[in-house]
């Protein structure tokens, strides 16, 4: 049966986007797998606690996400 466990940064979606997230992911396994998997697809949301992530050693705050997310920082290549 497909699991799919998602990590997320806590606090950078809401509750509706982690929502969509599950929808959206689980389309993409019934659309490769099947319409009969779809009553045993599972899909996990988790989140983690900011700081607690970190890229290349460097840890990865919430804060840190939103200013990526709008653009302000970029990740080092």
């Amino acid at each position: 049966m497909p699991f799919i466990n998602v990590k997320l940064i806590e606090n950078v979606f809401s509750t509706e986007q982690k929502q969509q997230i599950a929808r959206n992911l689980t389309e993409a396994m019934v659309a490769i797998e099947g319409e009969r998997m779809r009553g045993v697809t599972w899909c996990v949301v988790e989140e983690v606690k900011s700081g607690d992530w970190a890229i290349g050693g460097q840890s990865l705050t919430t804060e840190a996400v939103h200013a990526l997310a709008n653009g302000e920082v970029s990740l080092p290549a």
